[in-house]
């Protein structure tokens, strides 16, 4: 949902709109643009996922920064994941004394209550974000506090960011709907996972893996959904276990896994057969770009799905 766009205000007013905005939906307490009232720009738009507040904002450079001492006096117990979108620049994140820069692979985490935090950018920059309650992690702000730092060895951080950017491409389709709920605990496990990967006891640690482990799965299978060599055996290795639990977790959670990856792949495919912008590929290429390496198996594949060959589909599609 759109919330705010400063180039549909007069210029005097686009400062005290943005801080406006800023103050009510992010709690920030700072605002400290680049440009002129006349150069800046900024675009947020806001999504409520569950128990999830996903965050879009766009514009020239600016420096958000939100005190300790507002945080303190408004007892906002939440926790905030900060990415900077791809194709973007790099961001600069601070928080408890930590400092680093973000660029697309990285991510900032901060928790509200105890800690003071900034994040911006120079330049044209893209911030996608979520904050929710700390409860629903169900870790000591402790853990949180001390994983800040350590985020960039985590192996979950880059399952964590496909994940959120995930969730901003389909944002106004999924927010309100069906599956907004479990979509939304599908990001709360990530970030624990995050969290306890580099932070928290041996046996959290071990306790939150376990938990979590479909998830992370999961995630994994969406970010490497194109990758032909997504084997079992390449899944199972990466996660630590063997081939025979991997399928067993996967039964549990009432998935199978082959069935799972051929739908999504189908399903990419099938989008991108219908997209003007991919008219100029040919089915082949389309099919090998979603990981399918031979053209006559996507083809009985597809028809089995939907009724239609391929070619039948695009053909379809374009005189709707």
């Amino acid at each position: 949902m759109l919330v705010l766009d400063t180039n549909d205000l007069p210029v005097a007013d686009r400062y005290e709109a943005l801080r406006n905005v800023v103050a009510r939906e992010g709690g920030v307490d700072t605002v400290e643009e680049d440009e002129s009232a006349a150069g800046m720009w900024k675009r947020l738009e806001v999504w409520h996922i569950g128990p999830l507040t996903l965050f879009d904002t766009r514009g020239t450079g600016v420096r958000f920064v939100r005190s300790y001492r507002k945080a303190r006096r408004e007892l906002v117990d939440s926790v905030s994941v900060m990415t900077q979108a791809e194709g973007f620049g790099t961001g600069a994140f601070g928080c408890d004394g930590h400092q680093r820069q973000l660029g697309a692979e990285g991510i900032g985490l901060t928790p509200h209550m105890v800690v003071s935090h900034e994040y911006g950018w120079t330049g044209t920059g893209r911030s996608v974000a979520f904050s929710v309650d700390i409860a629903q992690l169900g870790l000591p702000v402790d853990t949180v506090r001390d994983a800040i730092p350590l985020l960039r060895h985590s192996p979950v951080e880059s399952l964590l960011l496909q994940h959120i950017r995930g969730l901003r491409r389909h944002a106004d389709r999924i927010s309100g709907a069906p599956e907004a709920d479990a979509l939304a605990a599908a990001t709360v496990h990530l970030t624990r996972a995050l969290i306890v990967s580099v932070a928290g006891h041996d046996h959290t640690r071990r306790e939150v893996a376990q938990e979590t482990l479909l998830t992370r799965v999961l995630a994994y299978l969406r970010a490497h959904l194109t990758e032909p060599d997504l084997t079992p055996q390449r899944i199972a290795w990466a996660h630590g276990v063997s081939v025979r639990t991997l399928y067993r977790l996967c039964e549990e959670g009432g998935l199978s896994l082959e069935k799972w990856i051929i739908r999504r792949r189908l399903e990419g495919a099938r989008n991108d057969l219908a997209a003007a912008e991919h008219a100029h590929r040919t089915v082949e290429a389309i099919a090998r770009s979603w990981g399918f390496s031979h053209p006559a198996h996507f083809s009985r594949r597809f028809h089995r799905a939907y009724g239609l060959t391929p070619t039948q589909w695009r053909r379809h599609s374009q005189v709707r």
